[in-house]
């Protein structure tokens, strides 16, 4: 009697397998019930605290000369959880339709290896995140009009937010959440782990410091910086393995300025912002009051200027180490190929000799 065996394409219900081709599929239904949530009366406020954003204040705003409108700003607060997991769902929905319907297929027409397989989706997923963001965040600035740097500190604590400023930040934290299940539904190898779980723990530790700290005005000016430095670096990655080799290599050396650049800039700005700016406030304004939002110490201040500064010089002295181990490897690529062409050289030359000598004995003889 035949034994059948299971279709690797039909995999059985509720196993790992099951879980990691239909993860999208399973994470939109979970997300759909909070929203199907909102139509019953019975369910809408639990709802609600997943899909809304909550702890708003009205207050009045001068928006002409002699004319005051109430305005509704939100601050940060224990509610945002809920909020921060159902846009992680969202987010883990994004990331797969975005890698069936684009990256998978432009993956097909190009034929790579696995290894450029896996960074190439990489780079293509942290591109489209990155643009957004950037996007998203000059939006702000335009409409907060944050183009002085003594809106970075003028006005603190910076807590009371306008809905796109937090929303933009809530989904920044939901975003670099879901790189950790994301790690288990894409097979992510182990060698790989370390690498992604550094940077996304590193942005949700800054990220979300910055937000409940209300220090969000320089938060988004650096996230600025530091996303577009990694924009043209995923870009040119992307262009290397699409075989553009002549725009990517110009690229390449397009970001190693902004890294650099973009690492001055924070240094910068965290100084001024933390250093010179804050400390400018009156003494009775230089406090801690978590219902208020106020962390302008000296202990404070400093803790988030040595965090910033040390994270800028970690990224630094990796991106050193890193030009100087390429440049080795160029040299004793070089080195190699030296030797091997001069006994080409060599051979052909022994070659031509040999074969003269006999034209030379015939005529003497």
């Amino acid at each position: 009697m035949a034994v059948k065996r299971r279709s690797s394409k039909n995999p059985p219900v509720f196993s790992h397998e099951f879980v990691i081709q239909n993860h999208a599929d399973i994470v939109a239904c979970v997300a759909m019930v909070f929203v199907v949530g909102l139509m019953f009366q019975v369910s809408s406020p639990l709802a609600s605290l997943f899909i809304a954003l909550h702890h708003n204040v009205t207050l009045p705003v001068e928006v002409a000369p002699g004319q005051v409108q109430d305005m509704i700003f939100y601050t940060s607060g224990s509610k945002d959880l809920p909020a921060i997991f159902f846009y992680l769902l969202i987010a883990i929905v994004m990331h797969q339709i975005l890698q069936e319907y684009l990256l998978d297929r432009v993956n097909r027409k190009l034929h790579l290896s696995k290894i450029k397989h896996t960074k190439f989706n990489e780079s293509g997923q942290l591109l489209s995140f990155y643009a957004v963001s950037l996007l998203w965040a000059g939006d702000i600035i335009m409409r907060e009009n944050l183009f002085s740097i003594r809106q970075l500190w003028e006005g603190y604590p910076h807590n009371q937010m306008t809905f796109m400023f937090k929303f933009f930040y809530i989904v920044q934290m939901a975003y670099w959440l879901h790189v950790y299940p994301e790690l288990y539904f894409q097979k992510v190898k182990r060698e790989d782990m370390p690498a992604r779980i550094q940077y996304a723990t590193l942005y949700l530790l800054f990220i979300g410091g910055a937000y409940f700290f209300s220090y969000t005005r320089v938060a988004l000016c650096l996230l600025v910086l530091q996303y577009f430095s990694e924009a043209v670096f995923h870009a040119s990655r992307l262009l290397s393995y699409a075989d553009k080799t002549d725009v990517a290599r110009p690229m390449f050396r397009i970001h190693d300025l902004l890294f650099v650049l973009a690492r001055l800039g924070s240094i910068t700005l965290a100084v001024l912002t933390f250093w010179h700016g804050l400390a400018q406030a009156p003494v009775a304004e230089q406090v801690v009051d978590w219902k208020a939002g106020v962390f302008n110490t000296f202990l404070f201040r400093i803790m988030a200027l040595v965090s910033v500064c040390g994270l800028q010089a970690w990224l630094m002295m990796n991106f050193i180490t890193f030009q100087l181990k390429k440049r080795r490897e160029d040299a004793a690529n070089s080195s190699v190929a030296m030797p091997s062409g001069k006994s080409k050289k060599t051979q052909q030359e022994k070659a031509k000799a040999r074969k003269e000598k006999p034209k030379k004995r015939g005529q003497r003889g």
